[in-house]
């Protein structure tokens, strides 16, 4: 066992035995809010507990679940990305211009598919790769460089749509369409690749030592480069892996509408911020977990789905009020690590 996962183990021993009681039933917070939640929505409208709805909500939860599997680890590592929303619309808008573009030159429309869904993973990885580097090696502290890349990413998308918006070809879409609209085994494919992301996210962050050199950056970085772990490799390899997931996220949001404008993607890294948040994640670092964020990214889709249903106060208020639960969790987890 190397120095640092024997440091980062041992100080996970001390902090599970010195944590108060109410602490340890705090942190099944999410867990309990999701069930009262739940109660709540079945008691208010009897379609709210159907199996349809329930796949409805955990398909429209995909998008912002995957993205936040990957914020989970960035703000873990102590760090922030304010720009996945305009990345993901710029890939969104970069692939549709690719297929369009490779139906013809290569003759293949499904080769052009494929290829697209490829494209948008690369791109999500190379772009992380450009925030590793600049946080990493430049310097530069990752509010600032994801806040002007928050900018740069749309300002881009804007002038490829000339202002308006990229479509794709109604026969691409019709062949990209299953990518979404498709199920296996009865559930729709964006939850199984949910599923399959946060399972493979837990993994490696639990499981390996890259995952544990995270954690250890997030709780003390002047500590972890004393145990040897290299900080910079670590931190532009955590971006990377936001990004990948942006880039498969996008790959299953361009089939819904087929098109990508100024406004695809807005306020998603909010959603993915306030997920990981209301997951347990602590925003200083070092403390959170894939299970809890995807809870987090569960819980705040139930809520909108139940003022949706409901219609207890207008559907324009739904981000006013996980706004306010974004609040009250911060609030409640004041003081916690």
């Amino acid at each position: 066992m190397s120095q640092p996962e024997a440091a980062q183990r041992a100080e996970a021993r001390a902090r599970e035995a010195t944590t108060p009681l109410g602490d340890r039933i705090a942190a099944f917070g999410p867990i309990i809010g999701l069930v009262l939640l739940c109660a709540a929505g079945a008691m208010l409208n009897s379609d709210f507990a159907t199996l349809d709805n329930a796949l409805n909500v955990l398909t429209r939860t995909a998008f912002i679940g995957i993205i936040a599997v990957g914020m989970c680890f960035v703000i873990i590592l102590g760090g922030i990305d304010l720009s996945v929303g305009s990345m993901a619309a710029l890939i969104a808008g970069c692939v549709i211009l690719f297929i369009n573009w490779a139906s013809g030159a290569f003759g293949s429309p499904l080769l052009a598919v494929i290829g697209g869904a490829a494209l948008a993973v690369v791109l999500g990885g190379v772009f992380g790769l450009l925030h590793g580097i600049l946080i990493a090696k430049g310097r530069i502290e990752p509010f600032i460089v994801t806040l002007g890349t928050l900018g740069i990413y749309r300002a881009y998308l804007t002038y490829f749509a000339d202002g308006g918006a990229l479509t794709l070809d109604n026969a691409l879409a019709d062949l990209y369409a299953p990518v979404y609209y498709g199920s296996f085994l009865g559930v729709p494919i964006p939850v199984w690749v949910f599923l399959l992301v946060a399972l493979l996210g837990a993994l490696i962050l639990n499981r390996t030592i890259f995952g544990r050199h995270v954690q250890a950056i997030g709780s003390n970085e002047t500590v972890a480069r004393y145990a040897a772990v290299d900080v910079e490799r670590v931190k532009i390899l955590t971006y990377m892996l936001l990004g990948l997931c942006v880039g498969i996220a996008t790959l299953l949001y361009v089939p819904r509408l087929g098109s990508a404008s100024p406004t695809t993607g807005l306020l998603w890294e909010l959603e993915a911020i306030a997920a990981v948040i209301v997951g347990g994640a602590a925003l200083k670092g070092g403390h959170g977990s894939i299970t809890g964020t995807v809870i987090g990214a569960i819980l705040l889709s139930v809520i909108s789905n139940i003022l949706n249903l409901t219609s207890l106060i207008s559907v324009y208020l739904n981000a006013a009020v996980q706004g306010f639960v974004i609040i009250t969790v911060a609030f409640l987890q004041k003081g916690r690590r």
